[in-house]
């Protein structure tokens, strides 16, 4: 098969290309695509060099698959017109909420992924660690509300964000004045529950994004409340999740559950260190759950804490993964 990447010099985009060298899927060739300013560049792909082309120069029609990871503005420019000649995994957040395109999180719900029209949406990266855990809860016990935290890693807001978050570092340690650029307020030594923009009552459009993918994926009836803070980690989100199920539960069948689930690993040890930070979580392809616990204050909910590399099941390898998963139902 032929494949494409829009935005092959980009953070996720680079991943993509890693992830499909180690993949299983049988790339006949592979179109490097970019912006006019990164044309030219060279990236290795199995060993070889492979020239990055001009996105205005691209003709769609050579890939079967093409894998979007650059933005919004650039999906809403390209894609309609792309899923007329390739089939599109989007990584943006242009197209999740649109009725005729499925959300797809490939451990939670593949089935859907039949009733695509050639544009397929990835799901924030937030939203998808949090449903791998709730999927097989939700099955179990009927999942009521979910209440959720997020620390979300500078490598979210992309590469710019990343090299900020490492000067402000040195510059705070030098005692140099900070003045944020791609941040409202200074991040190093800090944190700031802003990401995306406002929207209606007081939440952010990131906010928004977890409240209702979640409800996309896995039904219109759970309640979501989330509250998303950006904080100084280079890579991997970390939630802390409160879930209240219908009815009550066995904490020792929830956490065999959890420990069953597939693309998660349950870390979960009374004891210091028995749980798993972004650190550990950087550069794996598990999705990380730990402090599983009973809510003392409402005995049909439990804690959680769920982390995971943003940039590989928050992004790239959530894409490639749809990519098998077409593949395997044979989807054209």
């Amino acid at each position: 098969m032929k494949f494409a990447i829009i935005g092959a010099t980009g953070n996720v985009g680079r991943k993509t290309i890693d992830l499909l060298e180690k993949s299983n899927l049988n790339v006949d060739e592979l179109f490097l695509v970019a912006s006019k300013k990164s044309a030219g560049q060279k990236i290795k792909f199995k060993s070889q060099d492979q020239t990055v082309i001009s996105l205005e120069n691209f003709d769609f029609d050579k890939a079967d698959i093409t894998f979007f990871a650059a933005g919004s503005s650039v999906a809403e420019q390209y894609v309609k017109e792309a899923s007329k000649k390739t089939i599109v995994i989007d990584n943006s957040k242009y197209f999740r909420m649109n009725k005729d395109v499925p959300l797809i999180v490939p451990e939670v719900n593949p089935e859907d992924i039949k009733n695509h029209k050639n544009i397929i949406a990835n799901p924030n990266c937030s939203t998808i660690q949090m449903v791998l855990a709730l999927k097989p809860l939700h099955k179990n016990f009927n999942i009521k509300r979910v209440i959720v935290s997020t620390y979300q890693a500078v490598s979210g807001a992309g590469k710019a964000a990343m090299d900020e978050l490492i000067s402000q570092t040195q510059d705070f340690l030098d005692k140099k004045k900070i003045k944020p650029e791609n941040f409202t307020k200074q991040i190093a030594f800090n944190l700031i529950p802003h990401i995306d923009v406002f929207v209606e009552d007081g939440y952010t459009k990131e906010e928004w994004k977890m409240e209702n993918e979640t409800k996309k994926i896995l039904g219109e009836n759970i309640k979501v409340s989330a509250t998303c803070v950006r904080v100084p980690v280079i890579t991997s989100h970390s939630e802390s999740v409160n879930v209240e199920f219908d009815r009550n539960y066995n904490i020792d069948e929830v956490k065999k559950i959890l420990s069953e689930t597939p693309g998660c690993k349950l870390v979960d040890e009374h004891a210091d260190g028995g749980y798993i930070t972004p650190l550990e979580a950087q550069d794996d392809f598990k999705t990380y759950i730990s402090r599983v616990r009973k809510d003392r204050s409402n005995e049909k909910a439990i804690n959680m804490w769920i982390v995971s590399d943003n940039l590989l099941k928050g992004a790239a390898l959530n894409s490639v993964q749809i990519a098998e998963t077409l593949i395997k139902y044979g989807i054209k």
